[in-house]
């Protein structure tokens, strides 16, 4: 068998997944990107050009969902950050049931996002909600939290950060674990305690982990949509409104080339944010 042949025998095992990938994302992305310049229904289309853009830029309270998408991607991927490795250090610790522990924080992500959003809205109804019940309990009064536009989308987030956290402390097991131990006899031979261990290895190791997590929660932050939808639907107002959920809303009034529009848009703008992030923070890595 030749060098050639060689070659196209490997690369053949490919083709049954390249042809998968092409028919479920290739071909849908392509196509949005056509029907975003239409007036489209299911059984007819008219090319308008770019006036579904110009409409949707036209959109009053967009500025407003740019907003909070930002801060709802920020906030979440920080703390999820940040938890998710102080749970890893602490779950990769000498604790005896740190395996139960592991599970009951990982917990979470496996429950759907609807039935999180949809119990939780329950759980934080301002008067009869299982939260502001307990508060009330240490007689502290809980405020509405979805009900309240100043902190509707922070509470939001911090239901995100609760379902998701476990995904990153998974991450950061995986990436603490990886260290070799012959760092941790280093230090121990050179009398360091455990904020040296954090500090001067885990810390700095970890960091594949780190951007890892970043890239990963910082971009389901910018395309959340389900969680929100489930618990404030974009209220009260517009104080909760995500790019998504504009985009559902034009959907949901029949504006269907509009909203494909802003699925291109949101598109757009998710990857002008993550491609960057991403290749600044692989560089650091490699710079590491």
């Amino acid at each position: 068998m030749s060098k050639l042949q060689r070659k196209i025998y490997s690369y053949s095992f490919l083709v049954p997944a390249a042809i998968v990938y092409i028919i479920i994302f290739i071909v849908p992305t392509f196509l949005s990107f056509f029907f975003s310049l239409t007036r489209w229904t299911l059984s007819d289309w008219e090319y308008i050009g770019l006036d579904n853009f110009i409409t949707f830029f036209k959109e009053p309270y967009l500025s407003i969902g740019f907003r909070n998408t930002f801060i709802y991607a920020v906030v979440t991927c920080g703390l999820k950050v940040v938890l998710g490795l102080l749970l890893g250090v602490l779950l990769t610790g000498a604790l005896r049931i740190k395996n139960y522990l592991r599970s009951v924080v990982f917990f979470p992500t496996l429950v759907s996002t609807i039935a999180v959003g949809i119990t939780f809205s329950v759980m934080m109804h301002p008067t009869t909600g299982l939260i502001n019940e307990t508060l009330s309990f240490f007689g502290i009064k809980g405020p509405d939290w979805l009900g309240n536009p100043s902190i509707a989308l922070l509470s939001v987030a911090m239901v995100d950060v609760w379902k998701g956290v476990g995904f990153a402390t998974v991450i950061y097991i995986a990436g603490i674990m990886s260290i070799p131990e012959q760092y941790y006899e280093a230090l121990q031979i050179d009398g360091g305690g455990s904020w040296h261990k954090f500090w001067h290895i885990i810390l700095p190791l970890s960091r594949p982990a780190t951007n890892s997590v970043i890239i990963l929660a910082f971009i389901g932050g910018l395309r959340s949509f389900d969680l929100i939808w489930a618990m404030t639907k974009g209220g009260p107002g517009f104080s909760t409104d995500v790019i998504a959920s504009i985009i559902y809303k034009q959907y949901q009034a029949g504006f269907y080339g509009l909203s494909t529009a802003g699925n291109v848009i949101l598109f757009l703008f998710v990857s002008l944010l993550a491609f960057p992030l991403s290749r600044f923070l692989t560089r650091k890595e490699v710079d590491l």
